[in-house]
C-alpha cells in the first residue's frame, strides 16, 4: 500500500462526509470501480471535473490482507484523495473486516462487491452470486462494523438485481437492517449485459429505502445522468466507460476537451502510471475526437515520448 505522505496520510476532507453528500438533495456524482482503471492518477483526473466521490477499483480482500505485494500494487492513495471508497471483493467476514482496518485510516469507507458478474468472481464466491447470498452479506457488515471504530466510517455494498425484483428489495431492506451505509444498484441481472438498464427497478428500489441509494448503468453525459437522477429518485448516479471516455463528463462537456487531455498527461507522468494504463486512457478518452486513420496511429504507438510528440503535432498541446 503505497501513499505520498507514507504513514501520516490521512484523509484530510473527512468533512466531505458522503452520507452528508447524499443528504444534500444535490446530485452526488460518483466515479465507479473499474478494474485496472478508477486508480490514484484517474481519480485524481476525474476529481478536477466535478467527480464528488471516487471508488478504488475493486481488490481482493484475501490477497490484500495476506499479502504486501498485493497492499502495495493495489492499493495507492494521496491527501487529495478523498473522499475515496475501497470497494473490496470478499466472501469471508474476518478477511473482509481485516481489510477493512488496513484501510481505515486512508480511505472513508469500504464498499463490498456483490455485483460483478464476471464468471472468475462468481466462481471464488465473490460478485454477483452474493445477491444471493443475504447472510453472507449481513454477517461481513456487521464485522466490519464491530472490527472498525472510526466515526464516519462508511460500509456500503454494489449490487445487481435478481429477476424477482421482490428478492432484491429483501436484500436491500437486510442489508440497510444490518447497517450498510448506502447501496449502488445497477440496474441489471447479472445474465444481462447490453440489454436496457431497469431504471424503473432502481426507483423501486429506492422507493423502499431510507438510506441512500446511487443508481448505475449506462449513464454517458451529464444531462442522462441528471435525468437518471430524476426518474429513479436516487441520492446519486455512478458511472463508469462514459468517465473512460469522457473525465470531464461531470463538468458538463459532451466530448473529452483538450484540457483535460493535457492534464491527464501531466497527471500520469508526475504519479509514474505505467505505460500501458497511460496509453489506454488516452484511447479511450479520443475515441470521439479522432478519425479511423488517426486512431490506428495513435494506438500504435509505443512509448510515452512518442505520445507526447503525436498530442503537440496534431493537437497543439
Amino acid at each position: 500500500m503505497k501513499s505520498d505522505c507514507m504513514q501520516t496520510t490521512i484523509c484530510q476532507e473527512r468533512k466531505k462526509d458522503p452520507i452528508e453528500m447524499f443528504h444534500s438533495g444535490q446530485l452526488v456524482k460518483v466515479c465507479a470501480p473499474m478494474v485496472r482503471y478508477s486508480k490514484l492518477a484517474f481519480r485524481t483526473l476525474v476529481r478536477k471535473y466535478s467527480c464528488d466521490l471516487c471508488y478504488t477499483p475493486m481488490i481482493v480482500a484475501a490477497d490484500f490482507v495476506k499479502s504486501i505485494k498485493a497492499r502495495d500494487s493495489e492499493f495507492t492513495t494521496n491527501q487529495g484523495d478523498c473522499p475515496l471508497i475501497v470497494q473490496f471483493a470478499a466472501n469471508d467476514a474476518r478477511l473482509l473486516s481485516d481489510a477493512a482496518r488496513i484501510v481505515c485510516p486512508y480511505a472513508n469507507g469500504i464498499d463490498i462487491n456483490c455485483g460483478c458478474p464476471q464468471r472468475w468472481a462468481m466462481a471464488e464466491g465473490y460478485g454477483a452470486c452474493l445477491i444471493n447470498k443475504p447472510e453472507l452479506v449481513r454477517d461481513m457488515v456487521k464485522q466490519v462494523r464491530n472490527q472498525v471504530e472510526t466515526p464516519g466510517f462508511s460500509v456500503s455494498i454494489k449490487i445487481r438485481i435478481h429477476d424477482d425484483l421482490k428478492r432484491t428489495v429483501d436484500l436491500c431492506r437486510k442489508a440497510e437492517a444490518t447497517g450498510v451505509s448506502w447501496i449502488t444498484v445497477h440496474g441489471r441481472t447479472a445474465e444481462e449485459r447490453h440489454q436496457p438498464v431497469h431504471y424503473d427497478s432502481i426507483k423501486i428500489i429506492k422507493e423502499n429505502m431510507s438510506i441512500p441509494v446511487i443508481a448505475n448503468g449506462d449513464i454517458r453525459s451529464l444531462k442522462e445522468a441528471e435525468n437518471v437522477w430524476h426518474i429513479t429518485g436516487t441520492d446519486g448516479v455512478m458511472v463508469a466507460r462514459g468517465l473512460l471516455a469522457n473525465p470531464a463528463m461531470f463538468a458538463g462537456y459532451e466530448e473529452t476537451p483538450l484540457k483535460c487531455i493535457w492534464d491527464w498527461v501531466d497527471i500520469a507522468l508526475e504519479l509514474g502510471t505505467p505505460y500501458m494504463c497511460f496509453h489506454q486512457h488516452l484511447m479511450y478518452m479520443m475515441e470521439k475526437i479522432t478519425s479511423r486513420q488517426e486512431k490506428r496511429v495513435f494506438n500504435a504507438l509505443s512509448s510515452t515520448s512518442a505520445i507526447i510528440d503525436y498530442l503537440t503535432d496534431h493537437y497543439g498541446i
